[in-house]
């Protein structure tokens, strides 16, 4: 081979490999992540270089919302049902991982089994055909806390408003009931199959009354006594839910809400109702209190 020939292709070579180096460098990178500890749906600021391609989130194998603030920051949120592990940003590029684990630290005062242990709003939006709603609420007994068979919730009221076209319009609001049936507890909700809701009234304070600590194996899951509403024509913004509920000490109390295809549809395969969100667990208090739960503006990131 001639020496002009080796120079030439000496050079083809090199100009190749310089090509590749842009492409090198963007590879994602995390630097860090703050805080580095927290419960699920914790809003966490993760730090690097070329995020901005960033496609998808993951704290470990769970699948993480998130959004791009720089190319050099984005935010993402806990996930539920998750475990200490570390998060790893994909971009088309590549993938980069955080250099140690972000640390699950949920509220002690949950016990272990709970599904969702803090509040999160769905990133996932309900199908646009999907045109009713209805509130729930969830009440347990904590059998680690002494005294705990007599523990209760008593709830006065519970009303769901949503907000269509820039107004809020009631769509149920009642008062001194509730509907609902006792779920498997462990593992949670394991089956569809319950017994009914061993409810007491009291007439003096207009409310009704679950006595948790009767069967703390059981999940007391009630729902609005009111029939599931249509959503009124417009543009939904989200809803809210409101109970005004007094908790005794050993128990414990969550209130969420769903989206469903049709106020008359039943539950069931198929992916009739869509899971809004849940609110953070409410606690023991001597004073009667609102528990709340919104899914209007979205995740908080």
């Amino acid at each position: 081979m001639q020496k002009g020939k080796r120079i030439t292709i000496a050079a083809i070579a090199y100009a190749a490999l310089i090509s590749t180096l842009p492409a090198q460098t963007t590879r994602p990178e995390i630097l860090r992540i703050s805080p580095t500890s927290g419960p699920e749906g914790s809003r966490v600021e993760v730090t690097g270089r070329n995020l901005q391609e960033a496609s998808a989130v993951f704290l470990g194998t769970a699948s993480s919302s998130f959004t791009l603030v720089s190319p050099e920051e984005l935010i993402t949120l806990i996930p539920h049902r998750s475990v200490t592990s570390t998060i790893t940003v994909v971009t088309p590029r590549g993938r980069a991982a955080s250099p140690f684990a972000f640390v699950i630290s949920n509220d002690p005062r949950v016990p272990d089994e709970v599904s969702y242990k803090g509040g999160y709003v769905n990133p996932v939006a309900p199908p646009p055909d999907f045109k009713s709603a209805l509130l729930w609420g969830i009440a347990i007994a904590d059998t680690r806390v002494p005294g705990y068979e007599s523990a209760e919730v008593e709830i006065a009221a519970t009303q769901l408003t949503c907000r269509v076209n820039g107004k809020d319009v009631i769509l149920n609001d009642d008062t001194g009931n509730v509907r609902g049936g006792l779920y498997r507890r462990d593992p949670w909700f394991g089956t569809d199959q319950h017994d009914p809701l061993p409810a007491t009234h009291d007439i003096a304070k207009h409310a009704v009354v679950l006595p948790v600590g009767l069967r703390p194996d059981r999940v007391w899951h009630f729902w609005s006594v009111s029939p599931r509403a249509a959503l009124p024509s417009g543009t939904l913004e989200g809803c809210t839910v409101k109970a005004r509920v007094k908790i005794s000490p050993a128990a414990l109390l969550q209130m969420g809400m769903d989206y469903w295809r049709s106020p008359t549809v039943a539950y069931g395969l198929g992916g009739n109702n869509h899971e809004a969100g849940a609110s953070n667990w409410y606690f023991a208090s001597p004073q009667w209190q609102e528990a709340i739960f919104t899914d209007i503006g979205g995740p908080q990131f």
